[in-house]
């Protein structure tokens, strides 16, 4: 468990076959990895059994590991409207996962998520990886490009949390500020 000095910020790559997790450790101004992951889902068969997945994975995950705040991925405009309405419950159960825990979550686009870490918008998922190597001095397991980009959003959250020049994202404490801004 995180120290008192310390705090851990859980960051998701929602998706409805596969979903990626990071939790990263901030003490001072160092981060450490902790944990990364994906939840598989495509062996399940309903949309409700992987919504259930999600839920349950993530609540274990704050349980256990005791994060203080979530930073998410927000959905990109696809041109597949089933993709995205499924993709868009996907975060949101993770929202309400993380709200039910009374975890502080902020979203944050996948341009502004590469640009946070690699200082390119436009940089490709093993670019953003090679990257997470270098400034967490750690192996970071390119086959696991979700749970890659989980992290990626969660350093994304420390670097705009912590720089005077940015607003830190969109932040939501509870349901009602959430559902205010929808």
């Amino acid at each position: 468990m995180a120290t008192q000095k310390s705090y851990r910020i859980l960051g998701v790559d929602p998706g409805t076959n596969v979903l990626g997790y990071a939790l990263v450790e901030v003490a001072g101004n160092k981060l450490k990895l902790v944990e990364m992951g994906v939840v598989s889902m495509q062996h399940l068969g309903s949309q409700q059994e992987k919504l259930r997945r999600i839920l349950e994975r993530l609540r274990k995950l704050i349980v256990e590991h005791h994060p203080r705040e979530m930073a998410i991925e927000a959905p990109f405009f696809g041109k597949n409207v089933q993709s995205m309405l499924k993709l868009g419950r996907a975060q949101g159960v993770a929202i309400a996962a993380a709200m039910t825990e009374g975890l502080e979550t902020a979203e944050y686009s996948p341009k502004e998520i590469k640009k946070a870490v690699t200082g390119n918008g436009n940089a490709t998922k093993e670019q953003v990886a090679a990257m997470l190597e270098r400034m967490l001095s750690e192996k970071v397991d390119k086959q696991m490009l979700d749970a890659t980009d989980a992290l990626a959003a969660a350093v994304c959250h420390y670097h705009r949390k912590n720089s005077p020049l940015s607003s830190g994202g969109k932040r939501y404490k509870d349901w009602k500020s959430y559902l205010k801004d929808r």
